[in-house]
């Protein structure tokens, strides 16, 4: 039984081509020791030389214009090399944000300057972002913005507040942040606006968060009073909930949000073709297999409504509640049927992925958006509410 990234459905023979050859590229990387694959390795698998190695093949900025270091290939065709990159469990962390919906944020929305100043260095692997949403005491309420954004009689802009959940920053080279520039905390989703801002400056403070499995991958991120140039600005001035809710469409409907444990369940088939499955073992296999095909169609209809410049809002929110919550019992369905004891230490690189898998799943439902604030825009979406 295929556990893979290959198609369910009849694929063109250049999306074929295209597969083999990133399957072929991954092999390759993999026998040579690049990387050791890895459960939600494109939040946690940090590699900026594997992502450059990426952008010199032409898999980064694929959607992209040629004239901003692009590609000019399709929706689809990015699709099949991202998930590719998941099922096989690739470093993926340092490029993902960026390429993911910075890359088309900034296209739809930015000034000339800006895209021919942060488009190349994204299409080429070697310019890293942060998103700047989430906020203390504020869950998942997006809207509840309080970081704040002044503007000057010059144009400049200061901001001030604290961003949290932010991952990467510490990394990262840039941040598209979400803040407040007219009004206040009572307006909700009017008087936003976004900016562009590199975290290399001097007022900004960046503060790593260690999580469950001793590891940093989110953080807090201050703002003290920092001083932007009018060029920072991302967009029109009060534009901000509506341009973040088209990048959301990006972020919440991609293949990552059912394929982070893919490579737990391939590690898992070929010890069962090594050591022989029972029936309750194959059933529970095929089972996961069966889910994992049913989302990648569901994910698949998004990417096409976005390659036809529709905003399948309520179709993404859809994938990332079904696929985030299918992430852990993907895990847990695997942990009950396997015969291995999951351990961080030891010879057996399974147990090893099994336990980092376990210590993950609490941030599937969580990030992007909590499952039950998705339902509740499912639910408005379908007139429910």
């Amino acid at each position: 039984m295929t556990t893979g990234a290959g198609s369910p459905v009849a694929e063109s023979p250049e999306l074929h081509a295209l597969r083999t050859e990133v399957r072929t590229f991954l092999n390759e990387q993999l026998a040579a020791l690049t990387f050791v694959p890895a459960v939600d390795n494109w939040m946690s698998g940090f590699d900026p030389e594997f992502s450059a190695r990426l952008g010199q093949q032409g898999w980064l900025g694929m959607t992209l214009p040629a004239a901003y270091g692009g590609h000019d290939r399709s929706p689809v065709e990015r699709f099949v090399v991202t998930e590719e990159l998941l099922a096989h469990g690739a470093p993926v962390a340092a490029h993902w944000i960026a390429d993911r919906q910075m890359a088309p944020g900034i296209l739809a929305n930015g000034t000339e300057e800006q895209k021919q100043r942060y488009l190349p260095g994204i299409a080429a692997g070697t310019l890293f972002f942060a998103i700047g949403m989430s906020e203390p005491e504020a869950g998942s309420d997006l809207a509840a913005v309080r970081t704040r954004a002044l503007p000057h009689d010059d144009g400049s802009w200061t901001l001030n507040g604290t961003k949290v959940w932010t991952t990467g920053a510490h990394l990262a080279h840039a941040m598209v942040l979400l803040a407040r520039s007219d009004g206040d905390a009572g307006d909700r989703q009017t008087g936003l606006s976004q900016f562009l801002v590199d975290l290399s400056h001097p007022d900004i403070e960046v503060r790593p968060l260690r999580s469950i499995d001793g590891e940093a991958h989110f953080n807090e991120v201050i703002f003290h009073d920092a001083r932007v140039g009018p060029e920072a600005l991302l967009g029109r001035r009060g534009e901000g909930w509506t341009q973040v809710m088209r990048e959301l469409a990006f972020e919440r409907s991609g293949p990552e949000r059912y394929l982070s444990t893919m490579p737990l369940l391939r590690a898992w088939a070929a010890e069962l073709r090594r050591s022989g499955a029972t029936e309750e073992q194959r059933i529970t296999l095929g089972t996961l297999t069966a889910q994992a095909w049913a989302l990648r169609r569901m994910s698949l209809s998004v990417a096409a409504e976005l390659a036809g410049g529709r905003r399948p809002d309520v179709r993404a929110a859809m994938v990332k509640d079904l696929g985030s919550a299918f992430e852990g019992d993907l895990v847990e369905a695997v942990r009950a049927a396997c015969a291995t004891d999951p351990r961080r230490t030891g010879d057996d690189p399974f147990a090893r992925m099994l336990a980092d898998s376990m210590l993950h799943i609490p941030a599937f439902t969580l990030r992007g958006g909590t499952n039950e604030i998705l339902r509740g825009i499912v639910a408005r979406g379908m007139g429910l509410r």
